[in-house]
């Protein structure tokens, strides 16, 4: 039985806008963890590859990682919205007085 390519997207336009280096950065990072093929086209990262390393569930907690390491778990986290499809949302924050 052969392992089934997988296409995952990942919306990122919120994080681009915090800094452009976090997107490169995110990219190898996904590129290591992953051994997939990762591409990043305007806002969105596409993620193609086969195997237990691209499923959903494992992406969202690389990603949720990544956030970890680079200190950003408290104004971003991810979101699984549609099928194929995760996104980097910023948090909510209150605002302080």
């Amino acid at each position: 039985m052969s392992a089934k390519s997988i296409e995952m997207k990942i919306d990122v336009s919120e994080l681009k806008s915090e800094e452009e280096k976090l997107v490169e950065k995110l990219t190898d990072f996904l590129k290591e963890k992953t051994g997939g093929e990762v591409s990043a086209d305007g806002k969105v990262l596409l993620l193609k590859g086969e195997g237990e390393a691209l499923s959903k569930k494992y992406i969202r907690v690389t990603l949720k990682k990544f956030l970890h390491k680079h200190d950003l778990t408290e104004y971003f986290r991810v979101i699984g919205n549609e099928v194929d499809m995760l996104t980097i949302k910023g948090r909510k924050l209150a605002e302080e007085e």
